[in-house]
């Protein structure tokens, strides 16, 4: 069964998206990593918050569009309280977080399970159910927007020190969770 990563880009000051959801920040950031190169094999399937999965793209329109700005397929298990009435193919839609996680590390086979959106990351944090943290931090300050980490519940979370990458576009930090 896989493990299930949390990771995203962020600005310096903790924000995954801009003030109303606005990924189009992301898109000046978007350059060659070699972290994030590598990362699109080693995901066997994506876990994806509700408002994620409905939200803004910054390769919105383009053929980059969707996971790992299109280089990645899989399948997608999209945690909701309102799921579709009508079936979406590669997606599918789960109501609680026990059987989404279960759901996702089990397609992901040996490879990771990794979590899409800030509510969702947060829940499953809560839930003692990470095992690894990737942040790519840009060199942007935002202001506002969604942050990464909100409120996760007054636990401490300890991490192992970080493995650490420097590229023009963004540092990524990539934490083992401690159990």
């Amino acid at each position: 069964m896989g493990k299930l990563l949390y990771g995203a880009t962020m600005s310096l000051d903790g924000f995954i998206a801009g003030p109303g959801d606005d990924m189009q920040w992301l898109r000046d950031f978007l350059g060659p990593d070699p972290v994030a190169d590598e990362l699109v094999a080693q995901v066997g399937s994506c876990l994806v918050g509700g408002r994620s999965y409905r939200g803004d793209d910054p390769n919105m329109g383009t053929e980059k569009e969707g996971p790992f700005g299109g280089a990645w397929e899989g399948p997608q298990f999209v945690l909701t309280h309102n799921p579709p009435d009508v079936a979406v193919p590669g997606i599918t839609f789960v109501t609680d977080l026990a059987t989404a996680v279960t759901a996702s590390k089990a397609a992901a086979g040996d490879k990771y399970a990794c979590i899409i959106g800030a509510d969702v990351g947060r829940q499953c944090l809560e839930a003692g159910a990470v095992d690894d943290v990737l942040m790519f931090v840009a060199p942007i300050l935002l202001g506002d927007g969604v942050p990464m980490f909100r409120h996760l519940g007054g636990a401490h979370i300890r991490l192992n020190p970080p493995r650490v990458h420097r590229t023009d576009h963004a540092v990524s930090l990539w934490y083992t969770v401690r159990r």
